[in-house]
């Protein structure tokens, strides 16, 4: 976990309207991430910016709760599989995922692009869906929960186009680089992205090499903002390419914006 992380950490306070302990909690399990198999105390507290007391007794709430298996020869523990249960609770019943989970298998193999649809996690997106039209030519394997940075990836730059200017403008603080002209350089690219989005409705960005990702926000009363991509690997990026992809792109949002307003695509 990251200085910006920390911080972020030390904001879950317990106020009037929160339960610390229940907060600190969270932030333990937030410090397992892919990657991580197993943490002990000491970096918990190291990665959370809590007190090593605190963590020693939030994490035997934890195991005593099933939500962290003790991992005892080493001292340390791992997410347990209630967690597992818990995430795929959330995609059965998302009404997002299960009115247009099946237009975007349809728009996938019909268009043969990889389709996404994520939303935001603090500063990072989180896929919500990943559908790959051909997994075995895929660069790399992008599933259900697995998180991209919002600053790099065209998911985080539309997502940031569709939120109010002042959550955007917090959101943009926040990303730094080892430098502030590289910090400055990034900020100008996030940004002729989100006015891209605003002039075209689309953004596109390769952040991976030979990977081609065009997105655009989902906005819609009464729901959180999503961002929906189409990629594709193993091409050239091209302006050409893009705006075609970008096409398909839009004309596939409205589609979904139209299920999930409770209206029958045309």
């Amino acid at each position: 976990m990251g200085r910006l992380d920390v911080a972020q950490a030390r904001r879950y306070a317990g106020g009037v309207d929160g339960n610390r302990s229940l907060e600190r909690g969270i932030e333990i399990l937030r410090a397992f991430r892919p990657g991580v198999d197993t943490l002990g105390n000491g970096e918990i507290a190291e990665r959370c910016g809590l007190p090593r007391s605190t963590v020693s007794r939030l994490t035997r709430t934890l195991v005593n709760s099933g939500m962290l298996d003790e991992v005892r020869h080493q001292r340390a523990y791992r997410l347990a599989a209630s967690v597992i249960s818990i995430g795929h609770a959330m995609r059965t019943g998302s009404p997002v995922l299960n009115a247009i989970g099946p237009t975007m298998r349809a728009e996938s193999a019909k268009r043969r692009l990889n389709v996404g649809l994520a939303t935001a996690d603090r500063t990072m997106m989180v896929y919500l869906e990943s559908i790959r039209y051909s997994p075995r030519a895929a660069l790399r394997n992008v599933v259900a929960g697995q998180q991209v940075p919002m600053e790099l990836t065209s998911l985080g730059r539309a997502y940031l186009a569709g939120i109010a200017e002042t959550e955007r403008e917090r959101l943009l603080k926040q990303f730094r680089r080892r430098s502030a002209a590289a910090t400055k350089a990034l900020l100008a690219d996030v940004r002729r992205s989100i006015s891209s989005v605003e002039r075209e409705g689309y953004c596109a960005v390769s952040w991976q090499p030979a990977v081609l990702a065009v997105a655009t926000p989902i906005v819609l009363d009464g729901l959180p903002v999503y961002a929906l991509n189409m990629s594709l690997q193993n091409v050239d990026r091209s302006d050409a390419l893009a705006s075609e992809m970008g096409a398909y792109l839009n004309a596939f949002a409205a589609k979904c914006k139209e299920v999930l307003a409770g209206r029958e695509p045309e």
